[in-house]
Formats: C-alpha cells, sequence, structure tokens
C-alpha cells in the first residue's frame, strides 16, 4: 500500500523547515526507514533524500525486489522521497532503486538506516539496509546519565583505553567475538585496570575490514560484525554500571567510493562535490563531503547526536579534522580550489565543525568532543562565540611525536633532545589537550611502543614504564592504545587478537602491573587532572637539567591543599644527593606514592628515600631544598600537605650545586649503569 506525502507527513512543516535551514539535527527521527501503524496496518514509512531522481521506490524481499511496485512520493521542496509500505517488518532488508534522468537503476542502500546486512557465512559482505526499531532495548544506566548531564570534564580525570573491538580480543577459529561476549571480558578487564573511559574505533558500519572503519558506510547503524543493534547499546550499558565512559571514534572527513552507498547517490554528486579539486581525498581515494549544503550538515550532523541519544555514548573523537579544515590538504598546487577570499581554509567545513560542537553542547550537555587535528589551527577548543571551533579537547600530537622522537634516542645522545620534552610547556594552555599514544603510532612499521625504545631487554622496559609515568603526571588527559599497557613486541594488527599470551611472561605482566597501579594513582589524585588547563596547576622545579636528563615538576590540585612531585630520570644511571629547589615549604614530609623501578614492576630496586624532608639549604634561588635520589630510568612520585606559614622564615645556608654526570677520560659522557639484579 502506497500513500502519498499528503496523507502521510512523515517529515511535518516544522521538520521541513528544518531541513531547508541546516538545523534538522534530529533527521533521523523522520529519515530512513521507521516502523509505524497507519489505518490498522503495519508497515514501515521510508524517506530518502534524492533531489535530482526521476523516480524513487523501495525494492526489498516483499516485492521480489522490483523496481516498480513500491515508488514512493517526491516532495519538491526537501528533495525527499517518501511513503508507506505495509507489510515490511522489522528484520527486513531493503534498498532504495533511484532512477537518474538516464536509463540505468541505481540500487542504494539507505543512508539513515539503523541496521545493515550482516556478512554471509562464505566471508561475502551484504550491503542492504534492515529494518529495525531501536527503543525495544531497556537501559539500566539512568544514574549515569543523570550524572553525566552536570560533569564537567576539564576538571575530571579522563584516562582512555583506545580499542578496536574486532582484535581485542578474538574466540577459536579467529573469529570475533560479538558485543555481549565483549562486555563479559573488556568491561572487568578495563575496571580492574582502572582506566576512566575506552574510546572505540568506528563501529559505524563499514564494508572494507582493512580500513579499521574509517571508510565508513552506515552514520546511523552500528556494525554488524559483532550482533545486533540492541547488543551495542547493551555493552555500553555495561561499561556504564562499572562507571566507565565511552568515546566514539567518527568519521565526517570522507566518506568511499562503493557504487550502493553515498557516493553519486541519486546519479548525480549529492554528498560530495562535482569538482574532484573540492571532492576527493588523494590520501584514502576518498570522497570529500559537501559541508556547504545544508542536508549533508542536516545528515552529519543527526549522525553524531545519535549515538550520543540513542547509544547513550559519551563523547565523539572527530577523526582527520586537518583534513577538513584545509582545501590543499595532501593536495598539490593545481588539485584544489582556494577559498572565496583567495585563501587555503575549507571555510564550509569550519562553520559545519562549529555548528556540530554547538548542537552537542546544547542537545546533549555532559558529553563532549575531541579533535584529532595536527596543525596549528588556532583555538580548536576555544568557544564557538569566541571565535573558536568549539571542541572540548584537542589530541596533542605536538607532544606525542616530540616525546616519542626523545624516547626513541639512546640515552647517550638525550642530552641534545632535552627540549623536545620541555617546549611542550610553551603552547600547553594554548588548547585543552589529550595526551595520545594511540593505534596510529603502531602500525605501518612504526614499532610497537616497547620496541620505540633503545637498548636491551631491561632498558626497553624500563624506558616504557618511565615514559608512562612522566605521561601519567604531565598536564593533559590521557589515552593509550590496547596492548601498550602490557609492552606488546609486535605491531598492532587488525586481523587477529592481541598477545595476551606475554602475560605469562614475568616482563610483559610487570609491565602491566605498573600500569594498573599508575592508572589507579592518577585517578586518586586530584593533583594530576583537576587543573590540567591551568598554568595554575603545575610548575617545573627542574626542566633544563639536559646533562642528566632528569626533569622534576609538581601538581597542584584546585585549593593546592596537596601537592604532588614528579621526578623522571630518563638515563640509566641513578642520581645520588640530587637537589631540587622548592618555593614553597610542606607540612611534615613528602611520602613516597609510586616508583617505576620497584621490583614488582620490573626494576632494579635501587634504593631510594621513602620519605623526604625539606632542607634549609638554598638552591636554585630558593631559600629550601630537597635532596632527592633518582633511580635509574624511572618515574618517581612523592606527595605532602602544602604549609601555609611563609617561606622566609626558613635559615639561610650555604648554596649546593647540582651534582655533574661521570666523565671519561675522552670528554664524552659516560653512562655507567648501576642495576641491582643481573641484566638478562
Amino acid at each position: 500500500m502506497d500513500i502519498s506525502h499528503d496523507k502521510l507527513p512523515v517529515m511535518t512543516s516544522y521538520d521541513r523547515y528544518l531541513w531547508c535551514q541546516a538545523a534538522h539535527h534530529k533527521a533521523y527521527g523522520s529519515m530512513g526507514a521507521h516502523l509505524a501503524n497507519y489505518g490498522g496496518q503495519l508497515g514501515v514509512h521510508f524517506a530518502v533524500w534524492a533531489p535530482n531522481a526521476e523516480r524513487v521506490s523501495v525494492i526489498c524481499d516483499l516485492n521480489g525486489w522490483k523496481a516498480d511496485v513500491n515508488p514512493l512520493v517526491f516532495c519538491q521542496d526537501t528533495g525527499v522521497w517518501q511513503g508507506f509500505i505495509a507489510g515490511i517488518k522489522e528484520g527486513d532488508l531493503y534498498k532504495y532503486a533511484i532512477k537518474p534522468h538516464q536509463d540505468e537503476i541505481l540500487e542504494k542502500a539507505d543512508p539513515y538506516a539503523f541496521a545493515t546486512e550482516a556478512r554471509q557465512e562464505d566471508g561475502r559482505w551484504g550491503n542492504a539496509s534492515v529494518v529495525w526499531e531501536l527503543g525495544k532495548y531497556q537501559w539500566r544506566d539512568a544514574e549515569w546519565m543523570q550524572k553525566r548531564q552536570n560533569s564537567h570534564l576539564r576538571r575530571q580525570p579522563l584516562n582512555i583505553y583506545e580499542c578496536n573491538l574486532g582484535s581485542w580480543a578474538r574466540k577459536e577459529g579467529n573469529k570475533y567475538l560479538t558485543y555481549r561476549e565483549l562486555a563479559g571480558k573488556l568491561v572487568p578487564y578495563l575496571q580492574e585496570m582502572g582506566y576512566t573511559h575506552v574510546e572505540f574505533m568506528p563501529l559505524t558500519e563499514y564494508p572494507f575490514d582493512d580500513s579499521w572503519g574509517y571508510q565508513a558506510t552506515g552514520y546511523f547503524a552500528p556494525t554488524s560484525r559483532y550482533g545486533r543493534p540492541e547488543d551495542l547499546m547493551y555493552l555500553i550499558d555495561s561499561l556504564h554500571l562499572a562507571g566507565i565512559g565511552v568515546i566514539l571514534d567518527w568519521v565526517p572527513a570522507h566518506f568511499p567510493r562503493d557504487a550502493w552507498s553515498l557516493a553519486r547517490f541519486d546519479g548525480t554528486c549529492l554528498y560530495e562535490h562535482e569538482d574532484p579539486r573540492q571532492g576527493c581525498h588523494p590520501h584514502w581515494g576518498t570522497y570529500i563531503f559537501n559541508y556547504g549544503r545544508n542536508e549533508v550538515r542536516n545528515f552529519l550532523i543527526s549522525s553524531g547526536l545519535f549515538w550520543l541519544e540513542c547509544y547513550h555514548v559519551d563523547g565523539i573523537r572527530v577523526d582527520a579534522v586537518a583534513s577538513m579544515l584545509y582545501l590543499d590538504y595532501g593536495k598539490k598546487e593545481g588539485e584544489w580550489i582556494p577559498n572565496q577570499f583567495g585563501g587555503r581554509e575549507n571555510l564550509q567545513a569550519v562553520s559545519f565543525l562549529r555548528d556540530f560542537n554547538n548542537a552537542v553542547a546544547q542537545e546533549c550537555p555532559g558529553c563532549f568532543t575531541c579533535a584529532e587535528e595536527s596543525t596549528a589551527w588556532p583555538h580548536v577548543t576555544g568557544p564557538v562565540q569566541e571565535g573558536g571551533l568549539g571542541f572540548t579537547f584537542k589530541w596533542n600530537m605536538g607532544w606525542m611525536n616530540d616525546t616519542l622522537q626523545y624516547m626513541s634516542k639512546d640515552p647517550v645522545y638525550r642530552r641534545y633532545e632535552h627540549q623536545k620534552l620541555t617546549f611542550g610547556m610553551l603552547y600547553q594552555y594554548s588548547e585543552d589537550f589529550i595526551l595520545p599514544f594511540s593505534h596510529d603510532e603502531v602500525v605501518y612499521g612504526k614499532c610497537s611502543m616497547i620496541n620505540k625504545m633503545p637498548g636491551d631487554q631491561w632498558r626497553k622496559f624500563a624506558n616504557l614504564r618511565a615514559l608512562y609515568g612522566y605521561m601519567a603526571g604531565y598536564p593533559g588527559k590521557k589515552l593509550t592504545f590496547m596492548g601498550d599497557e602490557f609492552a606488546q613486541y609486535n605491531e598492532w594488527n587488525a586481523r587477529q587478537s592481541l598477545d595476551w599470551h606475554l602475560l605469562d611472561l614475568p616482563d610483559n605482566a610487570a609491565m602491566q602491573r605498573w600500569v594498573k597501579d599508575l592508572n589507579h594513582f592518577y585517578r586518586q589524585q586530584p593533583e594530576l587532572w583537576e587543573l590540567d588547563n591551568s598554568p595554575g596547576g603545575f610548575r617545573w622545579l627542574q626542566c633544563d637539567d639536559y646533562n642528566n636528563s632528569v626533569l622534576v615538576f609538581v601538581r597542584y590540585p584546585l585549593g593546592r591543599e596537596s601537592v604532588v612531585l614528579a621526578i623522571c630520570n630518563f638515563t640509566p644511571v641513578p642520581r645520588d644527593g640530587y637537589r631540587v629547589g622548592l618555593p614553597f615549604d610542606v607540612d611534615g614530609s613528602w611520602k613516597l606514592c609510586l616508583n617505576s623501578d620497584h621490583p614488582q614492576y620490573g626494576g632494579s630496586g635501587y634504593a631510594i628515600q621513602e620519605e623526604l624532608v625539606a632542607q634549609s639549604v638554598p638552591f636554585a634561588n630558593s631559600p629550601i631544598s630537597l635532596e632527592l635520589t633518582i633511580p635509574p630510568m624511572a618515574t618517581v612520585f612523592y606527595k605532602a600537605k602544602m604549609l601555609l606559614k611563609p617561606l622566609g622564615e626558613h635559615p639561610v645556608s650555604t648554596a649546593v650545586e647540582q651534582p655533574q654526570p661521570l666523565q671519561s677520560e675522552e670528554g664524552d659522557e659516560e653512562y655507567r649503569v648501576r642495576f641491582v639484579h643481573e641484566l638478562k
């Protein structure tokens, strides 16, 4: 049974107004396929945007996949075809048969479909859409959702575990775990390890396994690889019940050329640009969305809000933002078209991103967005009303690159690279940052995290423990990729499980233990996260000791009632009698909290102080100082309570010079390793 638009207004007049104004941010409520009861007949409402088509109909099992049985009705002012078909039920497969103004018929999947055809037993990818009702899942996370509305993430701990569901773990026969099976394994693991959030690499449906989800075809449908839509809801629900937030990797930067999907949807370029200088990404062989088109903005913003509202996702990480912002991204001269002012900035993409972030802030309070943006574009996390893009956080790619370049150097050469660890503080408060060690750093010959570290087995692990400790203390939220927590040796391979068997080895098990204790320590110390975006929460005590490759800094919480001291030694030489000036005093002594060199973490167990007491010994323009013993290749944390009495009450003694590194007869720096245990 076919019903005309006038008799069955799937899109109300208000919907049509919002649609034409690029303000229909919940278009998924009327577009696509929706189960309905019309006049006592059960069926489905269909609505699809195809303004340049000559005819559009629904093809499905019910009509034998014939294009002339169930035509839809065209609405001139919106470009949307719609209608009601009785007899179609949940689980039925369907597509749109679209006839352009030529003789061909295009068979297209529904851009707004809530579910997609599952892969066949023989591995063949099915690309039909599936009628699905989302409202039947009974959520259990009401308390989480209530608290989410009032959350202030910039002043909360954020320690993210980036995860690819298809390769975190697999079952016999190298088969995928389902969403529900993952809920039984992944959720308790994350809870035990102390992560606050999990970030899923793209789960929007995608046909090509090796794209890892970054070439999406289903912007409202979770991938069927791991189960049905309500199965993913169950996984997210279970994470919330365990106190773990969920971030979804989302890709509005580009889409694949598959003929059955968005590409030339009605025979013309709807979602992309006609001119390849505007519409093609040379890096990925994909199309670029036309961000200046109202209907495309409706589609993308609706997609982002859909996951936050319908799937209770807490945050959206926007992939490849730099490729959206620059018209010449990855292109040579003559391969791109300047904007109206002759510049390289994609002004339409800038406007879209601002609208998207505004929509998230208004419609989904407590949710957040994060930009993977690798350039110096200003104010990515700045408020839209002040000229910013409006993201909550930005990945700090500069810090990541500088830090990994430094850590890859042999310790004997690190004195010449010391500025790579300190330069980041010059721009640290220009944005609200997340410090990322993501999947991109452990693929394509870049080596796993453990194999980026120089030296023998002991030094590699000591280096990595020290790095993770430094990261935990440094201002900014945290993100690490799965497998990094137990020092997987191989690069990440999306076609197989992580190498969980490595936990049978002492070194890898000790690394996991260190990361677990570090994660819990981080969460329990407001000093390490309350003022991540404020210079009032951080202070260098020693940042220019390149000779010893040592960094010392303190972190404060709001109110400054306490302070955490972080000490990093990036050489395998212990530092005895190392002195640091204090610009303040504390109430009592500094208590040792964590030491990456402890034997339980695989460290040497070099003897250091359990408590530190300030001495009235001037050093570095301070009347008091601490004398430290710093273990080799390690990060150590102490904590103390602040003291309110004036610093000037301390007596002044003779200044003490910092011990210099040992020199060999040839004059080159000599790193003498004094390990307590025997190196393997």
